[in-house]
């Protein structure tokens, strides 16, 4: 792949790893910042580089975007094991990047549980619903609505209308690296994609209406497989501009995993009138 989410500028720089990011990490809300999906997979590369054991792998991921994640300028990504142990360790990642004056300051975090492994193929079991096969999928070419951003670094294929009633589904794939010249690990690819949950399973009008998730926490049962990974995702509104997406991933094999955002919900300010 010639392209990529992030360049590594400087992996020994004082505040931590040093990335640059590129044009494919914009939003579709706004240029000046970052889709929450690169976001996300950067922090899981932190968290998995953390003291490396080839016999952990992450359980669960809880990422907040402390703001707009600005889409210029540098940024920085250090991990730390917050708490070891045989079986079970903790481990946390944040992202700095630069303010308005210039300095850095935290604009993501994440924490993440790692679990020892060990062969429990005995008891898998799964009773949530495939995904519809990806030939029955529809490419609604978002990349021609927008200039150079996130929609141009994937391939999407959806299977159901946007804002239809019930659960919205789609598969994704990302065609660009996170970091340029590296390959994605599964969870990195997982994280680079489970983000678009929010807009998949919205029905609200967004020539009337934003929403804007905060927050991503996800549990993998299953460490997906392949380059796609599936989402069928919901949001329930309340009555007062909070809402909550609730959704599962899946990979070819089936579910791998489900995903929950707070969402916050706006109504877009009137043009002027003359």
């Amino acid at each position: 792949m010639s392209d990529s989410y992030y360049e590594l500028i400087d992996p020994a720089d004082p505040l931590g790893e040093r990335f640059r990011a590129t044009d494919m990490v914009r939003s579709t809300w706004s240029s000046h910042i970052q889709h929450g999906g690169p976001v996300s997979a950067l922090l899981v590369r932190a968290m998995e580089r953390c003291e490396r054991r080839p016999d952990t792998r992450l359980s669960r991921v809880v990422v907040d975007l402390l703001g707009g994640v600005p889409a210029d300028g540098d940024l920085w990504v250090t991990a730390t094991l917050e708490r070891g142990g045989k079986q079970i360790e903790l481990v946390s990642a944040v992202l700095h990047g630069q303010g308005p004056d210039g300095a850095p300051r935290p604009v993501a975090r994440a924490s993440g549980w790692r679990f020892q492994t060990l062969d429990t193929a005995a008891l898998v079991a799964d009773s949530v619903p495939p995904l519809p096969p990806r030939e029955r999928g529809l490419n609604r070419n978002l990349a021609e609505k927008f200039d150079r951003n996130y929609v141009h670094s994937t391939e999407w294929l959806w299977l159901t209308k946007p804002m239809a009633p019930g659960a919205g589904e789609s598969w994704i794939r990302p065609i660009v690296d996170l970091v340029k010249g590296e390959a994605m690990t599964p969870m990195q690819r997982l994280f680079s994609i489970a983000d678009c949950a929010n807009g998949i399973g919205s029905r609200i009008d967004i020539t009337r209406y934003t929403f804007l998730n905060t927050d991503l926490s996800v549990h993998v049962h299953r460490v997906p497989v392949g380059e796609w990974v599936g989402i069928r995702s919901e949001t329930r509104y309340g009555p007062d501009g909070v809402a909550t997406t609730v959704g599962t991933l899946f990979d070819d094999d089936g579910a791998v995993g489900v995903i929950q955002q707070a969402v916050l919900v706006r109504p877009r300010p009137r043009p002027p009138t003359a």
